[in-house]
């Protein structure tokens, strides 16, 4: 007797996010060229080179993330360390620098002609904020297409987490500067306390205390999925805001936004590739290699779009790139999640 494979389908949100991200620089673009003095209203509302209304949506993006994180999983590591080390290789030793490197080749170089060395330079410092920051919430969604195993899954992406506190800040620091960026390093870690620190101590207080009175199944069945759209909601939001404040850049020059999604795309296909075979020559089981080939491949845009902001400010180039690379993001790994899916081993 034959059993049916059930088929995995990605969430209606998730799967058309590229769509909503495109409807939302459109949007943005059209509010800002409407409404220009309601944008520079809110433009002005800032504390600390952190302006208030992107801070609150950027927040509510990271904060039903770290709801998920279980810290007591981080206990099994030492029963498999091979996916953990491949992880933490490929996302803190190789992924910053190979970015750096394709967005300083086609930035600085491919793209001379036409771009000032200045504005190249704040278009490689949003480059290095993608990839400084490995995915903590698609990744899941892009484990289980492809039957990644999801508690390995949740542990390779704990441990993430806590590196990003104490390697994000050292790390851009050192990719910036010699890019010959100015560093505000008061902002940096003001930025990794704000996005990084504080919804991951709230969202770990507040697991443990509804699991302690309401119990595991209810947080997780009946708590975390009322949190699912919120995240790409105020992503979403967010995009609008960012691309209202674009938007007389971007209709200056509207091919800029293709030009930036270039070097991304092709650091996308490099890290993913350079983590499977990697996987594969340590005999990593296709449960544990595909979400570490994953993770590695993709970004923690809101982290990245947050620190870009509070860095560069709101119509920074940086910024645009950040948002580019959300723009980029689903249509790519979609097909990388094909790819390992047709070389399951």
């Amino acid at each position: 007797m034959s059993t049916k494979t059930e088929k995995k389908e990605i969430a209606f949100f998730e799967r058309y996010l590229s769509l909503w991200v495109a409807l939302c620089i459109l949007g943005g673009i059209g509010i800002g060229f409407v409404a220009a003095d309601t944008m520079a209203f809110l433009s002005s509302l800032e504390i600390y080179q952190v302006n208030i209304p992107i801070a609150i949506l950027i927040w509510l993006m990271i904060y039903p993330m770290m709801l998920q994180i279980d810290f007591s999983s981080l206990k099994k590591i030492g029963k498999k360390p091979k996916g953990i080390v491949l992880t933490l290789v490929i996302n803190w030793l190789i992924k910053p620098f190979t970015m750096t490197f394709f967005a300083w080749l086609f930035f600085s170089n491919i793209y001379s002609a036409f771009i000032s060395p200045e504005l190249a330079g704040e278009y490689i410092a949003g480059a290095i904020l993608l990839g400084a920051a490995p995915c903590t919430a698609m990744v899941f969604v892009w484990s289980y297409l492809c039957d990644g195993d999801p508690n390995y899954t949740l542990m390779q992406v704990s441990v993430n987490d806590l590196i990003i506190l104490v390697a994000f800040v050292p790390i851009v620091g050192f990719l910036l500067g010699i890019t010959d960026v100015y560093i505000p390093y008061q902002t940096l870690i003001i930025s990794i306390f704000i996005y990084v620190v504080v919804p991951l101590l709230a969202g770990y207080l507040t697991s443990r205390t509804l699991i302690r009175t309401k119990g595991e199944s209810w947080f997780k069945e009946r708590f975390l999925p009322k949190f699912k759209p919120v995240s790409i909601l105020a992503l979403l939001l967010t995009l609008v805001l960012l691309f209202a404040f674009q938007g007389g850049n971007i209709l200056d020059n509207p091919w800029i936004i293709f030009f930036i999604a270039i070097p991304l795309v092709i650091q996308t296909y490099f890290i993913f590739f350079i983590a499977w075979y990697s996987g594969k020559k340590l005999k990593l089981t296709h449960a544990v290699c595909a979400p570490a080939a994953m993770i590695g491949a993709s970004n923690f845009f809101e982290l990245s779009v947050a620190v870009a902001i509070a860095l560069f400010g709101l119509e920074s180039p940086a910024a645009l790139v950040c948002v580019v690379g959300v723009l980029v993001e689903v249509p790519v790994m979609l097909s990388l999640v094909a790819f390992a899916n047709r070389k399951r081993y």
